[in-house]
């Protein structure tokens, strides 16, 4: 019965044994959300990639959502430009935690997704990142999953560490920088 429920989601994206899945509202959002994505693969972590629209396929949507966690998805991220109801419809179908990206593509540089995402009722949570804020929805999927994952959270900690010996290596490089008037 499982395997019938992942046949029939849209699209070939549903990869087996994925523990994050990773959905946009069309396309046009992968170069956004591509960022997850590498995160995800250096850090090792099996994803899935789909497009669904909340406006336009919302059976799929929901059937999804209802579906993630018995397919043992742990995190879901969503991206989302415009009126970006597409991580709160899925919040709505499923108790699995729910990240939206506000995805900046309109007149108002993303504005607008971020307070639609950010707006959410009581009882329908969805943590939000920055606009464009892919990569960090992905560091924050790792987060949470390390709860539980020793190897994750190792890992989680070196990419960590890393980020202060890259600020130590940027000081000395600029330490370097030869001015007139620097002191």
């Amino acid at each position: 019965m499982e395997k019938e429920n992942q046949n029939s989601l849209p699209s070939g994206g549903v990869g087996v044994g994925a523990l994050v899945s990773i959905i946009m509202g069309s396309t046009s959002d992968l170069p956004v959300m591509e960022k997850a994505m590498k995160f995800l693969d250096e850090m090792e972590v099996p994803f899935e990639v789909n497009a669904l629209s909340a406006h336009r396929t919302p059976e799929a949507v929901e059937q999804f959502a209802k579906g993630a966690a018995a397919r043992g998805i742990k995190v879901i991220i969503a991206g989302a430009g415009m009126a970006a109801a597409l991580p709160g419809v899925i919040a709505a179908s499923t108790t699995l935690p729910v990240i939206g990206v506000p995805i900046k593509g309109s007149v108002l540089d993303g504005v607008d997704a971020l307070y639609s995402i950010l707006q959410m009722p009581p009882g329908i949570p969805v943590a939000t990142v920055a606009i464009n804020g892919a990569m960090n929805a992905a560091i924050l999927a790792c987060q949470m999953m390390s709860l539980y994952d020793e190897a994750l959270a190792q890992k989680m900690a070196t990419y960590k560490a890393g980020l202060g010996q890259k600020i130590e290596k940027a000081n000395a490089d600029l330490s370097k920088l030869e001015y007139k008037f620097k002191v």
